[in-house]
């Protein structure tokens, strides 16, 4: 069969539903507690958010563009905006269906979430107490006619649109703001009412002599993909700056609102928004922010009716001893949350204050708000050290963060690099140089996720500190070609994406297929794009090689074809924990594991710098080993793809395994038994759970 034939792939948008509907599937069930549920309603809500104002506008403007062809699967940008809207309003229904199921086990817990209608007179009163004085001199009346212009709407911009009516039966139409900084839900106690019910129950007191006679409230979803042009770009700060603001002007892709809405009222905003019948979403009884749903998540009061809170470990000898004196004896391989982010901070600001370091240097994709490893890094600086880090400017929706962050260094005299014209850089790494007598000592951390100790209790990923003479030299050499000038730089003993980590990966893989059925390769990653990386796992199915992907997210590879890809299961993990590290397993090859920031995507491994490190020690390549046989044998958290392109859910046929469960309770047990045991606790307990399943 043809390789390239479409019939082989499945369409990456298309794809990408198939995951939020897992991620919607984890709110569906009801073994989980109630505010567990809608914490996955929220992330499905805020992961559409994205899709709608990145991959749906790119399909748009390719569509108004004319373009007939995008892919391998090769669908039409009109028949992928086709497939994406019947998708989703189908799915609709089970995520109203599914949000009161949620509302419904609430109330037995004495939670509500009322609209302001449905409250009692007493809350009634309090809640116009609270709209008169805290609401009501915020929010903004705008009427719309020859002399009043239809208002410039920010992308996700929330409110009201009404038709009203004078005492002589004019009719008129207006819009209400209900700006960003107000809650999307009013608080009492553990009642929570949407802010839009009550602001559309107190509509006419803001048009005095006007009655509302239809109303409803919505929100738009704005093209927001930022294009820079930046070879023309004399100050890239200035030019993000002015993407950034451009991002609240895009063309309106998407419009929400309350379904059984009024035809003359919804023509009126449509006639405004220049969108089709086909980008309208009605709601029945959901919030239309489905991403606002994280105020009640987040309740502190309601903490029981979550999953229970983690608290991640620092495992010996880590928890007493100095982390470069760890690292000067041997190497370290950390698996987050489980094991804890601290000593990742602990690296930078263990170096920050210590006289004998001379520089730091590291990469900042996505940082956080709140940064104890970006402070530590402004201490260096004050402190006489040499900083330099690249703060990545184009990690999306991240932009301002960073820029801030990027002002901050610059102002106190930190060297820092804004990105690389023409690719991204996503590479996590991190080198710390220190004098120790006569010579100078390097340190180096590279992991698979991102500096951000917020995401790492909720993320999975692995970090690796070495001290190694041929890491230490690579990193040296990638930091000078961030900072200079080279277009090509070879790395010895780590790989660097674009130029080497796709080439050795297809080597790894072809190599591999030789030993056809005694062949055997598991390749972690958040998504499985590339062309090139899918036909050569089919040829290496073809082969007889067995091939385990555990892709989280988009996968266009199809398992399970005759003759092509009857060898290849396609995992998909999904629970407490996001899902983000990228191993790649090779069980014939001299380096058999290797982690990467890199995903088997185009954009990753053709147009970002990333990078790829091989894991060399035996006990570390065993430690990876067994986390990925953990989470092949788990039957909790595991979706299987199928050649259809569904996911089924891995039955349970004999015991349960939960891999972030099992974690978990196995690092508390270990951490709390003995402070003599070490992290290779991950090998004993997967080798164990494997023999009994």
């Amino acid at each position: 069969m043809d390789l390239n034939s479409s019939q082989l792939y499945f369409n990456r948008e298309l794809s990408w539903l198939q995951f939020n509907s897992r991620v919607l599937a984890q709110a569906l069930d009801e073994n989980l507690p109630p505010l567990e549920r809608l914490k996955f309603i929220a992330i499905y809500g805020t992961n559409l958010d994205e899709f709608y104002m990145i991959r749906v506008a790119g399909l748009k403007s390719l569509y108004s563009a004319r373009i007939q062809e995008t892919g391998p699967d090769k669908l039409t940008p009109g028949e992928q905006l086709e497939e994406i809207r019947n998708y989703l309003h189908k799915e609709h229904e089970i995520l109203e269906s599914c949000y009161n199921s949620i509302v419904s086990e609430l109330y037995t817990y004495g939670v509500n979430i009322k609209n302001y209608n449905s409250l009692n007179d007493k809350d009634q009163a309090q809640v116009k107490e609270i709209f008169l004085n805290e609401i009501y001199p915020v929010i903004i009346p705008i009427a719309v006619d020859a002399t009043h212009p239809f208002p410039h709407l920010n992308n996700l911009s929330f409110g009201l649109a009404l038709t009203l009516k004078d005492d002589s039966d004019q009719i008129k139409h207006g819009l209400i703001r209900i700006p960003r900084i107000l809650s999307r839900f009013i608080q009492l106690e553990h009642t929570f009412v949407p802010i839009d019910t009550v602001v559309e129950y107190f509509a006419s007191e803001l048009f005095p002599g006007f009655k509302c006679i239809a109303s409803t409230p919505f929100r738009v979803t704005r093209n927001a993909d930022i294009e820079i042009e930046e070879e023309e770009a004399d100050d890239f700060l200035e030019i993000l700056q002015e993407g950034l603001r451009s991002r609240n002007k895009g063309s309106f892709i998407r419009l929400e609102l309350l379904a059984g809405v009024n035809d003359d009222l919804m023509q009126f905003l449509l006639s405004y928004l220049n969108l089709d019948h086909e980008d309208i979403y009605p709601y029945k009884s959901i919030p239309l922010d489905l991403g606002s749903l994280w105020q009640i998540v987040g309740e502190n009061s309601l903490s029981h009716l979550v999953l229970p809170t983690f608290t991640p470990k620092i495992l010996p000898p880590l928890d007493r001893e100095d982390i470069f004196k760890v690292i000067d004896k041997q190497d370290i391989l950390l698996y987050h949350p489980f094991d804890s982010f601290d000593p990742v901070v602990k690296f930078i600001s263990q170096a920050a204050a210590d006289p004998d370091t001379l520089a730091i240097r590291m990469t900042l994709y996505r940082a956080g708000p709140k940064s104890p490893i970006v402070k530590a890094l402004i201490d260096a600086v004050r402190d006489g050290k040499q900083v330099m880090v690249l703060v990545e400017l184009k990690a999306r929706f991240d932009e301002e963060n960073n820029l801030r962050w990027a002002k901050l260094l610059e102002e106190v005299g930190a060297h820092v690099v804004y990105g690389i014209p023409g690719l991204k850089v996503h590479a996590k790494i991190a080198q710390v140089i220190k004098r120790k007598g006569k010579k100078l000592q390097s340190y180096v951390h590279v992991a698979t996720g991102n500096y951000n100790p917020s995401t790492a209790k909720i993320y999975t990923d692995i970090s690796y500190f070495t001290s190694k003479e041929e890491y230490v030299k690579d990193a040296t050499n990638f930091f000078h070609f961030l900072t200079g000038f080279s277009t090509y730089t070879k790395l010895d003993t780590l790989y660097m994406a674009p130029t080497q980590i796709k080439p050795k990966l297809l080597r790894l893989i072809e190599k591999e297929s030789r030993y056809g059925k005694e062949g055997h390769m598991i390749l972690k990653a958040n998504s499985l794009v590339d062309q090139d990386i899918i036909k050569a796992l089919y040829k290496a199915s073809q082969e007889g090689c067995k091939i385990d992907l555990i892709i989280r997210g988009i996968c266009c590879l199809k398992p399970g074809i005759k003759g092509v890809s009857e060898n290849i299961t396609v995992h998909s993990i999904i629970g407490k924990y996001l899902e983000h590290p990228r191993i790649y397993y090779f069980k014939h090859a001299k380096t058999k594991c290797y982690i990467a920031s890199a995903d088997l995507m185009p954009r990753n491994l053709i147009r970002r710098v990333e990078i790829m490190t091989p894991i060399t020690e035996d006990h570390h390549t065993q430690k990876i080993i067994q986390i990925l046989m953990l989470q092949l044998a788990d039957n909790h958290l595991n979706w299987k793809l199928q050649p259809d392109g569904n996911y089924v859910k891995v039955p349970v046929l004999g015991k349960l395994v939960d891999n972030h469960k099992i974690l978990e309770d196995y690092t508390n047990k270990v951490h709390n038994k003995s402070k003599k045991e070490t992290p290779d606790y991950v090998n004993r307990l997967a080798n164990r759970l494997l023999k009994e399943s």
